[in-house]
C-alpha cells in the first residue's frame, strides 16, 4: 500500500493571514467616471390629497380629502345620501366639515369596510377629522374639543370558554 504524506494543517491565524494577503493582491475593479450612471426619473405625484384612517368597533374607513376638487362626499363610490340614507348618519359624517367650515370646498372620498352602518359613519367622521388636522394644524383644538379626534375604544368583548357568549353562562338547574 502506498503511503501518502499529508501537509500539516495551517493554524487558523495563519490561514486568515494568507487569505488577507491573497485578497490584497487581487486588483480592485472600480467604476470609471466615464461610464454613464443609470438615472431613474421620479414621477410627479398624480393626485394631491390628504389620507387618514378612522376606526370604530369593527368598521375601518380610509378617507381621502381632495382640496382641489369641488365639494362633495362619496362613500364606497356612492354619494353620501345614497350610502347613509338617514339624516342622522349623514349629520354624523359631516360634523367635522361643518364645524371647521370646510363643507363648501374640498371633496371627501371614503372607503369603508366592516362593522355596522352607525360604526361606519363614526369611523368616516374620525377619518375626516384626522385628514383636516393634517391639512391645517390650527383646527386640532376645535376638533378635539368637539370630541371628533377621539377614537371610541368600545369594541365587542371576546367569548370565553365555558360560557355561551362573553359573559352569559349556561342556565343552571338545582335538581
Amino acid at each position: 500500500m502506498p503511503t501518502t504524506t499529508k501537509k500539516p494543517a495551517l493554524k487558523k491565524s495563519a490561514a486568515r493571514k494568507t487569505a488577507v494577503r491573497k485578497a490584497a493582491a487581487r486588483p480592485r475593479v472600480t467604476r470609471q467616471a466615464t461610464e454613464p450612471k443609470t438615472v431613474h426619473h421620479e414621477r410627479p405625484p398624480k393626485v394631491s390629497y390628504v389620507f387618514a384612517v378612522g376606526r370604530r368597533k369593527e368598521a375601518v374607513a380610509r378617507v381621502r380629502w381632495h382640496a382641489s376638487q369641488p365639494a362633495g362626499v362619496t362613500v364606497n363610490g356612492l354619494p353620501l345620501a345614497t350610502y347613509f340614507p338617514t339624516f342622522e348618519l349623514q349629520h354624523i359624517v359631516l360634523q367635522p366639515l361643518v364645524l371647521t367650515h370646510h363643507d363648501t370646498h374640498g371633496a371627501v372620498s371614503a372607503k369603508v369596510s366592516g362593522g355596522g352602518i352607525n360604526g361606519q359613519a363614526e369611523s368616516v367622521r374620525l377619518g375626516i377629522a384626522r385628514a383636516l388636522v393634517k391639512v391645517d394644524a390650527d383646527l386640532r383644538l376645535v376638533l378635539k374639543r368637539a370630541g371628533f379626534l377621539r377614537r371610541d375604544p368600545r369594541v365587542k368583548e371576546r367569548k370565553k370558554y365555558g360560557l355561551k357568549r362573553a359573559r352569559r353562562a349556561p342556565q343552571w338547574q338545582k335538581r
